[in-house]
């Protein structure tokens, strides 16, 4: 699998990036998404629709912001490094906390539900991660070390594992997952618990084959935070399932 051409076209001397026009594409399909499903969750679309317009550049300064502060030693003292996004370096994690981050207070302003809006979301974000992830595959980046699979990448005549390709499918098949699971939800936060569960346990076994991982001191820091979060979401998790079943036992005996 050759790494192809980054450049998609250029206009008047500007060149567009494959790399954009993913990402773009990725927050786009994800915005439709929740947009036509907010009636479902009692989410009136308009107020839906501000919030994406103030929470996606929110999101995007968020994972631009986290990956510059992370890899300091590269960007230290020049802006036009760090305001270049063009040539890729978003960090998936600040765009999350970020962007829900912004949701939940725009959510106690307007008197949404927090829990029921990033229900509504998670799916898309999982969706727009497994398009989004293709960036980098035109940018030769988020890779593997080197390998000998069939489905290898090939970067300058050496061929790594694909890091972002499993990481796409991983998404693609947990926005299946979430999207069944919000069609099924048993609580609100239950979608929202299960992707920090499920995203944080893929992305920390490929973070351990990936090569250009943001550091904090000798550890990984996607490994790091993952496991912050799925110890978090899980216990968080098991605690309402118990508290729920306790409530479905005392009524049942009332």
């Amino acid at each position: 699998m050759p790494t192809p051409e980054s450049v998609a076209f250029s206009i008047f001397g500007l060149d567009i990036m494959w790399y954009g026009i993913l990402v773009t594409c990725g927050i786009v399909v994800a915005a439709l998404m929740v947009y036509w499903r907010a009636p479902k969750h009692g989410i009136n679309r308009d107020k839906l629709l501000n919030l994406i317009i103030i929470c996606v550049p929110i999101g995007i300064i968020g994972a631009r912001a986290y990956y510059v502060i992370f890899n300091w030693s590269y960007y230290a003292g020049d802006i036009a490094k760090i305001l270049n996004m063009r040539a890729g370096g978003l960090a998936v994690h600040g765009g999350l906390i970020a962007g829900l981050a912004a949701g939940a207070i725009l959510c106690l302003v307007w008197k949404i539900r927090p829990l029921n809006l990033m229900d509504l979301c998670v799916p898309a974000i999982a969706l727009a991660q497994s398009i989004g992830r293709w960036g980098n595959y035109f940018n030769g980046e988020a890779h593997g070390g080197p390998t000998d699979l069939p489905w290898a990448v090939i970067i300058d005549g050496q061929t790594y594992h694909p890091t972002f390709l499993y990481e796409s499918i991983w998404c693609f098949i947990l926005f299946l997952i979430l999207l069944y699971v919000d069609n099924h939800r048993k609580f609100e936060g239950q979608v929202l618990l299960l992707y920090g569960m499920l995203y944080s346990l893929e992305r920390f076994f490929v973070e351990a084959l990936r090569t250009d991982s943001l550091m904090i001191g000798p550890f990984k820091q996607a490994q790091v935070i993952s496991l912050i979060i799925f110890v978090v979401c899980f216990i968080t998790y098991l605690i309402i399932r118990r508290r729920i079943s306790t409530s479905r036992h005392k009524s049942k005996k009332a």
